[in-house]
C-alpha cells in the first residue's frame, strides 16, 4: 500500500516542523507506510522551488490552490499565518483532503465554526497542531491524575512565557495586527489551554485582564504603528467539575524562551511541569512518613511510550520537533480509522470559544461562561 500523499502550505517555523515530521514518521515508528511528499506551496514559485528542494517535496507551486485538485494528495498541512487558516482548511476539506492545521483555528470565531462544520460535512480527519499534548511526560501526568495518584484535583496554574515580543525596538509585524487575533490569548495561550484540556478537560467560565506593554512599535521604513492586540493576558478559570485554575500568558517576558509551567494540586499530592525542562516532571505524594516526603523527579524513559521509538535509554531527552513526529503518527492513525490522541476541530473549536470568552470578559469586565 502506498503511503499518504502530502501537500504542505507554508514553510516558516511550523511549516518546517511539519515537513520534518512527514519526513521522519515512518523511520521513527516503523509501522506506517512512508508518506509521499508530493507538493509544497509558498507565496511565490521561486521560494516554493527552493523550499521543496530543501524539504524533500517532489513538486512546488506558488499557488496553494494547485494542491486542491491534485488526486495524488491525501493530506494538506496548513502552516500559514493565522488569518489564512480558515480559507485554506475549509477549501482543502471541501476538496476531499484530510487537514492538519496549525493552531489557532482562526482569529474570528465565525471562521472557526465554519472550519468545524466543514470538517463534519467532509468526513475527513481534521486535526489541530497542538503538539505539546504529545509529550510522553504530559501523557503520564494524565495517567497519574486518572489513577488518583494525587487525589482529587482542586487547583491548576499554567503560565506560558516567551520573550520574542519583549524588545520594544522590534519592528511591527503581523503578530501585532488585529487581523491575527487578540495577541497572547489566541496566538499563544491556546497551547496551555490544550494542556488543560488534555489533562483535565475543557474550561467552563473565565474572567480576564490583558495588557499592552508597548502601545506602538517602529516600522522598518521609519515611523511607528499602534500595536493592535495584547501581549500579556491573565485569566482566572473554572474547569469542568468545578476545578479552579489560573492562566498567565506573556509574549514579552525577557529571559523566557519556551516556558509552559504547569502546577496541578490535589487532595493527596501535586505535579509540577515546565516545558523548558520537557523531559521531566515533579511528583509530590502526601503518603509515607513526613520525614521522607518531598518532590521527586520523574525522568522521561523508554517505558513512557512512545519515547522508546526515539531513544532506547532514559536521560537523553526528546525535543520539540520530536513531539511533532508523534503528532504526525497520531494523525496517520486517525486517517487509518484507529483511535488517536489528537485535538480535532470539535475540541479545537471549544478552545477557540474559551479564547473568545476571555476576550469578551476583558471587554465587559465580568465572568463569562463558555457556551457549546
Amino acid at each position: 500500500m502506498a503511503g499518504l500523499g502530502i501537500g504542505l502550505i507554508g514553510t516558516g517555523y511550523m511549516g518546517k516542523c511539519h515537513a520534518l515530521a512527514w519526513n521522519n514518521v515512518a523511520s521513527i515508528f516503523g509501522d506506517v507506510e512512508r508518506p509521499r511528499l508530493v507538493t509544497l506551496a509558498e507565496v511565490n514559485a521561486d521560494l516554493a522551488a527552493k523550499k521543496a528542494g530543501e524539504l524533500g517535496f517532489a513538486k512546488s507551486t506558488g499557488n496553494w490552490r494547485d494542491l486542491l485538485s491534485d488526486p495524488s494528495i491525501d493530506v494538506i498541512s496548513v502552516t500559514t499565518p493565522n488569518a489564512f487558516h480558515a480559507e485554506m482548511a475549509i477549501e482543502a476539506l471541501e476538496a476531499g483532503k484530510h487537514v492538519w492545521c496549525e493552531k489557532p483555528m482562526a482569529p474570528a470565531l465565525a471562521d472557526a465554526i465554519r472550519m468545524r462544520d466543514a470538517a463534519a460535512r467532509s468526513g475527513k480527519v481534521a486535526a489541530m497542531g497542538y503538539n505539546y499534548i504529545q509529550n510522553p511526560m504530559i501523557r503520564h501526568m494524565r495517567r497519574l491524575i486518572d489513577e488518583g495518584a494525587i487525589g482529587s484535583v482542586n487547583h491548576v496554574r499554567v503560565e506560558m512565557d516567551e520573550d520574542f515580543m519583549a524588545d520594544s525596538s522590534q519592528p511591527f509585524y503581523w503578530k501585532s495586527e488585529a487581523t491575527s487575533g487578540y495577541g497572547a490569548l489566541d496566538d499563544f495561550a491556546v497551547h496551555p489551554l490544550s494542556l488543560l484540556f488534555a489533562l483535565l478537560g475543557h474550561v467552563d467560565a473565565v474572567v480576564t485582564d490583558m495588557v499592552k506593554p508597548y502601545e506602538t512599535r517602529p516600522l522598518a521604513a521609519g515611523g511607528s504603528r499602534a500595536v493592535e492586540n495584547h501581549d500579556i493576558a491573565s485569566v482566572l478559570l473554572r474547569l469542568k467539575g468545578g476545578v479552579s485554575a489560573a492562566l498567565m500568558a506573556n509574549r514579552s517576558a525577557w529571559g523566557r524562551k519556551g516556558r509552559i509551567a504547569v502546577q496541578i494540586f490535589g487532595s493527596a499530592g501535586s505535579i509540577l511541569f515546565d516545558q523548558e525542562r520537557m523531559n521531566e516532571f515533579q511528583l509530590y505524594q502526601a503518603s509515607g512518613r513526613p520525614e521522607e516526603q518531598g518532590f521527586r523527579t520523574i525522568l522521561a524513559a523508554p517505558h513512557h511510550k512512545p519515547y522508546d521509538r526515539f531513544i532506547p535509554a532514559p536521560g537523553h531527552g526528546l525535543g520539540f520537533n520530536d513531539l511533532k513526529v508523534i503528532e504526525c503518527r497520531e494523525l496517520v492513525a486517525a486517517i487509518s480509522g484507529e483511535k488517536a490522541h489528537l485535538i480535532g476541530f470539535d475540541d479545537g473549536l471549544r478552545i477557540e470559544r474559551s479564547v473568545h470568552a476571555m476576550a469578551q470578559s476583558f471587554a465587559e469586565k465580568r465572568w463569562v461562561t463558555i457556551e457549546d
